[in-house]
């Protein structure tokens, strides 16, 4: 028992501190907050923790497969870059436009929170190489043992973990609003520029070959 809680916290740690560089999903996950509230936010959060998991149990038990679909991890790349360059002009365009508060093309598309976090999350392939550099680093430390019960463990542990990573941008997307209600647009525009960065960002690993294929290749590598 007292491995299983230690692979527990160990994915929970590396899942928390994981989330909390400025990305895609928590910066997504602040701007619900901001514009329909904690719970929203919170089943988005649920949403992305879910495949979050999904990938961690697909790294563990089925990266010979992963290895050979490069193709299908560069047309993620490519839909992940196409989401947040979307999510980055809208959201420019909304900021400028104070009478949709805030609300990019995404939120006011209607969709359900839990869905739109799952499907965030699904199109964000750099989750795989990072899953399988520390699971693999956790296999060379003995930490991580290649058996069911720890995978399951490891795995629920990093649930909570982006859950708790999430939470801070959460609660941080309230305060804004408690704090800087009248400064909401140039918070608006903080945000539509954090998406332009990270669009930035995806695009070039894209056209230097710095994607989640190419990252994947050279996890293997180190491990080989």
């Amino acid at each position: 028992m007292k491995a299983l809680l230690r692979i527990a916290f160990w994915g929970l740690g590396i899942s928390a501190l994981g989330t909390l560089p400025l990305g895609t999903i928590n910066v997504a996950a602040m701007q619900i907050a901001i514009a329909e509230g904690v719970w929203h936010a919170s089943l988005f959060g649920i949403g992305a923790a879910i495949i979050e998991v999904a990938y961690v149990r697909v790294s563990l038990v089925g990266i010979n497969w992963i290895r050979h679909r490069v193709g299908l991890l560069r047309l993620m790349d490519w839909l992940a870059f196409a989401i947040v360059a979307t999510l980055a002009v809208t959201s420019f365009m909304a900021a400028s436009n104070p009478a949709q508060e805030g609300k990019n093309l995404i939120l006011n598309a209607d969709v359900h929170p839990f869905i739109l976090g799952v499907t965030m999350s699904a199109l964000n392939p750099m989750q795989i190489p990072f899953w399988f550099g520390w699971s693999a680093v956790l296999f060379s430390k003995g930490i991580l043992q290649a058996n069911g019960r720890q995978y399951n463990w490891y795995s629920v542990g990093i649930g909570f973990g982006t859950l708790v990573g999430l939470a801070v941008f959460i609660a941080g997307g309230r305060v804004l609003v408690t704090h800087m209600q009248h400064h909401m647009q140039l918070v608006n525009y903080g945000i539509a520029g954090i998406f332009a960065i990270t669009a930035g960002v995806f695009l070039y690993k894209i056209l230097f070959n710095k994607g989640a294929a190419a990252a994947l290749q050279a996890k293997q590598g180190e491990g080989s």
